[in-house]
This record gives structure tokens, C-alpha cells and sequence, in this order.
């Protein structure tokens, strides 16, 4: 059961998905072409002008994946999961701001810092929170494209940060929160009685730890606080708590019990909800919006495995009768487009080499998905992966399990480079 196959006319009228067996015989006909791979689209040979029916896309907004749904009928015909890299910008703009303070500590030539002459306009998000908000819309612009698409369901949903770490908090204490009247380290040292939570030391000088390292995307949340020993805190430094307690099973589940549920995501969702929302409505569709709470509802009454996907589909009011025609989504990874940085530089943050201007040679660049037909030589035969270019005939051929020198004259383009990586569960 996979997606169905978006169809558009000659003039590029987006028509009624059709069934992939429908698409395969049209195409075999020589009815129509392929217009698209990823998602994959083909396109008509004449003007059709009946209207289509009404289709609605469903999004499940989430911090690392976002899931698409597309519902006809009471049927789900089309469905994605979107992979975003928040994460992954977040480490980047970390990594650029350590080398551009290192190079200011050094006095060798940097881009000069700019420290308050910087207006943040209104709404303004982290690069990356707005990157999911981005990317989610692109999606929703580029089906609207290839579907005719009449109405949008979005899950608009908030979660409670202090519910999330004790679900039991109620009244005056969830008013007053977890630290009402005394400082972190006073209520860290009435918690773990003066003790390294470690080694077990007393009556030592004892310093405030992490129990998930903020370089690895630890918060400083209250639960992710600990005490420790300054020769355990030294000896632990960056290393996840699993490897630095091997063999100390029992201590390491007390600590993590203690850590309870990482509160990034949520942040992540609660942040970027309303402008997503509002990014949504500018379309100029009819939005509909609905409760996490009536997403789990609808899925378990209709006995829907939980994925992202279908978490999607059961988003808003939802009939008895739902059923879905694809089980096999596509699953987009957002990789970006490359690195912007004219100089590269080595971990030390020293100049090493600087990128070339140009992004194409003989029409390709890397990334690009490329079918390989090699007639000689030791790699004879048909390939088909994604091509890493040399400014010179010479390109890297990248296949799921080895990678191997070609010419360009041997490739053929499929998918050009659009920012994602695409696959199918």
C-alpha cells in the first residue's frame, strides 16, 4: 500500500491523486510523463478541466518530525514524515561562535563582533526553532502545488512543562514552582544530603553537574542538576552518565530517574506553534486546528498504530469510517543546501582552505540523485545513488555500500539537489 501518485495536466492543473497501478499503465500508454520523482508527480499529455475533489492536508507539527497526512474521502491517500535539523543548526551556530571568540582572543583577523547594533523584528524565533516552521512550509506549499488541496488541519497544541516533570504538582505548589524560596545550589544540597552523587564523598567542596551535558543537548533544568565531587566532576567532563558509571547499573537508573523526561522538544513545540499557525493562515486556506488530547482520542478509537504520519491524519474531527490506502510514507530528511563559510577552517579554528564560488559543473552538483550507466571497465553496469562533483571530469558516485570515481558524460539526472534526502519505511 504505498502513496498515490499526484497528477497534473498539460498546463500544469494539479488533478486527483491516482492509484500507483493507474500511474504505472498511463505512463506505459505514453499518456503521460514523469514530472517529478520526489514526491513523485507525472504530468499529462492534454488539458483536463473537470474539477477535482476536495482534498485536506493534515500536519502533526513536532520538534524533531512533523507529519504530513493527505485525506480524500475519509481516505488517507498520501502520507510523509518530515525529519528536521534543528539540532544540527543549533551545533553549527555554536561551533561558528567558539571559532569567531577564539580568533578575537588571538587578535588575528576576524569578522568584527556586532553586539547591540542588531534589531530583532517582531516574532522574531531562533534560527532553529524557525527552521521547522520553514520547512514545514515549504512542504505545505509544494503539495499545494502538485494537489489541489482545499482546506489545511493543523494540531495546535501546548504542553505543560511543570506537569511534564511531576505530574502529581497541584495547586499553591504549581503556582509556586519547584525553587519557591531558595536558591539552585541551597536546594540542590538539601536534596542529595551534601553528598557527591558519584562517589558518595562528604564534607568535600561540591560543584553543580549535569547529569546530561549541555554539549550534547542537556538543559539546565533543575532535574538535570546534580552534585558531584570536583575530581568526579573533572573525571566525568563531557561523557554521557552511561559511560562514565559502566558497570554501576543500579546507580546510573537512580540518576536518570531523578533526570525524569528531556524538556527540549516541548520547548520546541510551545515556541513555534502560533507562528507556524499564523505562517498557515497567510495561505488564505481553511485551517482547522486540533488538541493532542483529540489526535490520541481519534487514533485509539479508530485503532491506528502511532506514527507520525498517521498521528497526522487523526488531527481534527475525524469520521468512524477513516481508512488509510497507504501504510509506506515517504520520509523526507532535511539536509540543507551546504555551507555558506568562504573559509574553511581546521579544529583549532585556523584557516585550512577556502570553498569555491561555483556550486555546478558540467550541469550537476553534489547531492544530486543521478542514474550511472558505466560500459566499461571495473565498475561495468547500472547505478543509482547521489553524486559528489569535482571541478573536473571526475565525480564521486556515492552507493549505499561503496563509492567509486565517474565521468559525468556516464550520468543521468533524476533528482536535482533540492535540500532533502528521501526515503520510504
Amino acid at each position: 500500500m504505498s502513496n498515490f501518485v499526484f497528477v497534473l495536466d498539460t498546463t500544469k492543473k494539479p488533478l486527483n491523486p491516482v492509484h500507483p497501478g493507474q500511474a504505472r499503465r498511463l505512463l506505459k500508454l505514453s499518456l503521460a510523463a514523469v514530472f517529478k520523482r520526489f514526491p513523485f508527480t507525472i504530468i499529462l499529455k492534454e488539458e483536463v478541466t473537470e474539477t477535482p475533489k476536495k482534498i485536506t492536508l493534515k500536519l502533526d507539527p513536532g520538534s524533531r518530525f512533523t507529519g504530513i497526512a493527505l485525506v480524500q474521502d475519509n481516505q488517507v491517500i498520501w502520507g510523509a514524515e518530515l525529519q528536521h535539523r534543528g539540532q544540527q543548526i543549533k551545533d553549527n551556530l555554536t561551533s561558528r561562535r567558539q571559532l569567531r571568540r577564539g580568533r578575537r582572543g588571538r587578535k588575528t583577523r576576524y569578522r568584527k563582533a556586532r553586539f547591540l547594533n542588531r534589531k530583532r523584528p517582531p516574532g522574531w524565533l531562533a534560527p532553529s526553532l524557525q527552521h521547522r516552521v520553514d520547512t514545514t512550509l515549504t512542504w505545505v506549499k509544494r503539495l499545494m502545488r502538485y494537489c489541489p488541496i482545499n482546506s489545511l488541519a493543523v494540531e495546535l497544541v501546548k504542553f505543560d512543562l511543570q506537569k511534564q516533570e511531576n505530574p502529581e504538582i497541584s495547586g499553591v505548589e504549581y503556582q509556586h514552582g519547584t525553587l519557591m524560596g531558595c536558591e539552585i545550589r541551597e536546594y540542590l544540597l538539601a536534596k542529595f544530603n551534601r553528598t557527591c552523587k558519584y562517589c558518595g564523598a562528604v564534607d568535600q567542596p561540591l560543584e553543580i553537574d549535569h547529569i546530561y551535558p549541555k554539549s550534547k543537548g542537556g538543559s539546565d533544568r533543575i532535574s538535570n542538576l546534580t552534585l558531584s565531587c570536583h575530581l568526579c566532576n573533572q573525571k566525568k567532563g563531557t561523557q554521557d552518565i552511561k559511560v562514565f558509571l559502566t558497570g554501576k547499573s543500579d546507580l546510573v537508573n537512580h540518576i536518570l530517574k531523578q533526570a525524569k523526561t528531556p524538556l527540549k522538544d516541548a520547548a520546541a513545540v510551545n515556541s513555534t506553534r502560533w507562528k507556524l499557525f499564523n505562517s498557515l493562515k497567510e495561505l488564505g486556506l481553511p485551517i482547522e486546528t486540533g488538541s493532542g488530547g483529540l489526535t490520541k482520542f481519534n487514533r485509539k478509537r479508530l485503532n491506528v498504530p502511532k506514527t507520525h504520519f498517521s498521528d497526522a491524519a487523526c488531527v481534527g474531527q475525524v469520521s468512524d469510517n477513516l481508512s488509510f490506502k497507504t501504510l509506506q510514507p515517504l520520509l523526507i530528511k532535511a539536509t540543507g543546501h551546504g555551507c555558506r563559510q568562504r573559509c574553511r577552517t581546521d579544529k583549532f579554528g585556523f584557516p585550512q582552505s577556502h570553498a569555491l564560488k561555483a556550486k555546478f559543473f558540467e550541469g550537476f552538483q553534489t547531492g544530486d540523485l543521478v542514474s550511472a550507466s558505466i560500459p566499461s571497465g571495473k565498475f561495468v553496469g547500472q547505478y543509482v545513488g547521489r553524486i559528489a562533483i569535482r571541478f573536473r571530469p571526475s565525480f564521486v558516485l556515492q552507493l549505499p555500500n561503496q563509492k567509486f570515481n565517474v565521468h559525468p558524460k556516464y550520468l543521468t539526472h533524476i533528482h536535482r539537489n533540492d535540500g532533502y534526502n528521501y526515503a520510504f519505511k
